[in-house]
């Protein structure tokens, strides 16, 4: 029996030592992960995936660990993927957030995973997407990832979740930042955390006028509800859990399998480009000739443009227009 063959009948039985193993192959790229997650596919795809972000200090890992609180006293199981930033140094993470979700560690239906963002810089770490359908096919009824809280760029929280929450907290700034760096198009929920703070009901308010001067595509288009909760105090979290419900009861209604089939496909063209790209420039050696080409004085532009053409055998001109008809 192959290594991934045992991880997954050991998963299958409920191990969760083989779901932190399975993990770790997604992290390291590891082509096992491959072999077990397709002989477990039929299974994943059952859990709602929940995406946390925002802006460091709005205190995401306090109502994950709230949520995660609420989720399991309504019978269900809990995975959480808490992402960290990367030391540039040793590739290591602080995971701050197992100290944060302490009480939930001893709760045998909560499966919490600290990953590092590594080369990562939109708030999730390459894995992560492959971490949750491991969590998935576990049998999890619940997934809540949350990002590093880098800000403007935490887009790419989009793949891995089917609800995204935008956490923000008064005295800030964080309500002209939401609408500043575009987070309200992230947003299918937004939170406003620490609501027993000064300033809190403002930038509610102010939250709530943006939403609603936002266009929308149809009339029936999701409009993301403005909610106030104190997480460190657990007061009015079963509110966002609302949220989330409502929010879930929409997406079905309007094709939660397409949309998840496009996100998909974005894993798929985002994995082949990596594997692709990583086989090209070591084994073709095209790192050699790109020095070379700059060394005798060409435009990076042009040496890219050249690779294309030979790669895919087309000229240039072809390869522009190609992807500028996107």
């Amino acid at each position: 029996m192959s290594g991934a063959s045992a991880i997954t009948e050991r998963l299958l039985a409920g191990e969760r030592p083989a779901l932190a193993r399975l993990i770790t192959w997604a992290e390291n790229g590891d082509a096992r992960f491959d072999q077990a997650i397709a002989e477990l596919w039929p299974r994943v795809g059952r859990a709602a995936r929940i995406g946390v972000t925002g802006p460091p200090g709005a205190g995401k890992s306090t109502l994950v660990n709230e949520l995660a609180r609420l989720y399991r006293e309504a019978g269900g199981t809990v995975g959480v993927l808490a992402v960290d930033p990367s030391s540039p140094f040793s590739g290591g993470a602080l995971l701050g957030d197992r100290i944060r979700m302490e009480e939930r560690t001893l709760d045998t239906g909560v499966f919490i995973r600290s990953m590092a963002s590594r080369d990562s810089h939109g708030g999730l770490a390459r894995a992560a997407v492959d971490a949750c359908d491991a969590m998935d096919a576990f049998g999890l009824t619940t997934l809540l990832v949350e990002t590093v809280g880098v800000g403007q760029a935490e887009y790419d929280v989009m793949d891995a979740a089917d609800t995204v929450l935008v956490v923000l907290h008064p005295g800030a700034g964080d309500g002209i930042q939401a609408m500043k760096a575009g987070l309200l198009e992230v947003a299918d929920v937004l939170v406003v955390n620490k609501a027993d703070q000064p300033g809190a009901e403002r930038l509610q308010q102010d939250l709530e006028e943006a939403v609603h001067v936002r266009r929308h595509a149809s009339a029936d288009a999701w409009r993301a509800p403005v909610v106030a909760c104190s997480a460190g105090r657990g007061q009015f979290v079963d509110l966002v859990v609302s949220a989330v419900a409502d929010h879930r009861a929409w997406l079905e209604a309007h094709d939660l399998a397409a949309r998840r089939r496009a996100k998909r496909l974005a894993q798929v063209r985002r994995a082949l480009g990596e594997r692709l790209l990583e086989g090209l420039w070591s084994a073709r050696g095209l790192g050699a000739r790109v020095e070379g080409e700059l060394a005798a004085g060409s435009a990076p532009g042009a040496v890219a443009a050249r690779l294309a053409s030979d790669i895919l055998g087309c000229v240039p001109e072809t390869i522009g227009s190609q992807e500028t008809s996107r």
